[in-house]
């Protein structure tokens, strides 16, 4: 860890400490705060391949929504979704097999993220930008989607039209919010009153407590295949949260389990990146 991070990491353990002491609801709001704001956006070059895409914009609630489109028109579209401090650069090496399959590629950046606007993301606003690219630019037939874009997926196959031939590829995907948020606070060591607050505000802001988002509960609602992918090191999302998921839905779920590779590795290995373009 950075010098840098570990100063940050003391900084926000000592702001929490001071502010739950003072006010337990400004303490959770605050936490909340942080917990929806990407704290690295990722804006380097953009790869080449970029260069030959259609660049498209959309406005989401006031912001400028970035993303890029491969091989229009097509009636097969795929829809690349990435995780939380992370862009759909990242995923480049996906593209041209992608294409080579005779699909049209898109892939935007989430607000705060990238080359998009805004300074936060929640699990439904994230949800929302992908519901809305399917209705201008879909329909979308297949989708892969990283860590919290596995979540935000999940919630929006709840409402975009789909079937059994739709097909869904989860890497390392963010199973149980309650899971993020234990951590957070866990690491950060706020206190579990602030917590009480915290879990308050959120069914305020989104009216579903924590628990609700939840890819668990999901896919009762998804009718779309899936590949499910998941390293037994992945310290970021657990695959604890994943392992009776997995089980509960033999038929519609399909899984790769690795080792080594944690939860950013996984999706630049070359076996995995097979795995997941054979699938789709």
């Amino acid at each position: 860890m950075k010098f840098s991070q570990r100063l940050a990491i003391r900084y926000f353990r000592a702001k929490f400490k001071f502010l739950s002491s003072i006010s337990k609801k400004k303490a959770a709001r605050q936490a909340f705060t942080l917990f929806c704001t990407p704290l690295h956006r990722h804006r380097k070059p953009l790869p080449k391949i970029f260069g030959e895409a259609d660049k498209l914009q959309i406005t989401l609630r006031g912001l400028s929504v970035t993303g890029w489109r491969w091989n229009h028109p097509s009636n097969k579209k795929i829809m690349i979704i990435h995780g939380f401090e992370s862009s759909v650069t990242n995923f480049e090496r996906y593209i041209r097999p992608f294409i080579s399959k005779g699909y049209e590629v898109l892939a935007f950046d989430a607000p705060a993220h990238g080359r998009s606007g805004g300074r936060q993301i929640t699990a439904p606003l994230y949800k929302e930008m992908i519901v809305a690219v399917n209705t201008r630019y879909g329909p979308i037939t297949s989708f892969m989607a990283h860590s919290f874009g596995g979540l935000a997926v999940c919630l929006a196959l709840e409402e975009i039209p789909h079937t059994a031939t739709t097909k869904l590829a989860l890497i390392a995907p963010a199973t149980e919010t309650t899971t993020a948020i234990d951590s957070f606070f866990r690491f950060l060591r706020i206190d579990a009153d602030v917590r009480n607050v915290f879990d308050r505000l959120i069914v305020d802001i989104g009216g579903h407590p924590a628990s609700w988002y939840s890819i668990r509960r999901a896919l009762k609602q998804i009718n779309a295949r899936l590949l499910w992918i998941h390293d037994k090191d992945d310290d970021t999302t657990p695959l604890a949260d994943a392992k009776e998921l997995i089980s509960e839905n033999p038929e519609q779920v399909q899984s790769v389990i690795t080792e080594g590779l944690g939860h950013r590795r996984i999706y630049r290995d070359n076996n995995v990146a097979k795995a997941i373009v054979d699938f789709l």
